[in-house]
């Protein structure tokens, strides 16, 4: 199967369906970052990973592992710490902080948030189409988490911690939030243990891409706020 290569000033993208099964999703290669082009991918499901020497590799794999916010799992000693609100939280304050520190190395030295890719992505919020979820420990940044809004989805892109449970703590108040404002799915694109630990789900492309196309004209601002949040007993 041929890989679709993109133009670099026009970039069209095939069809989702027409992914490579190995590496499972790969469909496009090429084109650009421009706020148009990464709404266009977003809104068919597509979505831009690459590593620093690669070319632009556009991604739509074969199932989607996503969180509804009714199936949020809180464990119990992170309700106890969502509950002792030790940490202040806010939204759009510090989106280039958080995807900076999001694209820090991690254990395995590297990263796949390159510098073209902050740039890319803080263009984005600069046009109201991304946002950052942070955790504040007084005046140190210590967790978040960045995306992009699609109507009543949610793709999130990268999350981080500083202390113990400190992206936990940001992804929870953002599916709180989620949940009263009228955004039904957080996408998380790929699975792994500890998204699955929170209660993510995968379902098939095609049932992903009909909810995100259903959801794609739901007309809602982003109002974050965190007062008046009852993380229970």
């Amino acid at each position: 199967m041929n890989l679709t290569v993109l133009d670099p000033n026009n970039p069209l993208f095939p069809e989702p369906s027409a992914a490579l099964q190995e590496p499972d999703g790969l469909l496009a290669v090429g084109g650009n970052l421009e706020p148009e082009t990464l709404l266009a991918a977003y809104r068919q499901g597509i979505f831009p990973w690459y590593q620093d020497d690669d070319p632009i590799l556009w991604w739509s794999p074969q199932e989607r592992c996503v969180i509804r916010p009714d199936n949020f799992y809180i464990s119990t000693s992170l309700r106890r710490q969502l509950r002792q609100a030790q940490y202040q939280i806010t939204s759009d304050k510090a989106f280039f902080e958080v995807i900076s520190a999001c694209a820090e190395p991690r254990g395995d030295g590297g990263t796949w948030i390159t510098t073209e890719m902050i740039d890319a992505y803080t263009r984005l919020h600069e046009y109201g189409n991304a946002h950052s979820v942070e955790v504040w420990d007084g005046q140190q940044l210590v967790g978040g988490i960045y995306g992009i809004q699609v109507g009543g989805v949610f793709c999130g892109e990268s999350m981080f911690s500083r202390v113990s449970n400190g992206s936990k703590i940001a992804i929870s108040h953002l599916l709180r939030w989620m949940k009263t404002a009228g955004l039904d799915m957080l996408d998380c694109q790929l699975t792994n243990p500890h998204l699955t630990s929170l209660g993510a789900q995968t379902i098939p492309r095609d049932t992903f891409l009909q909810h995100l196309n259903d959801a794609s004209t739901t007309q809602v601002e982003w109002t974050f706020n965190d007062h008046a949040i009852n993380w229970g007993p």
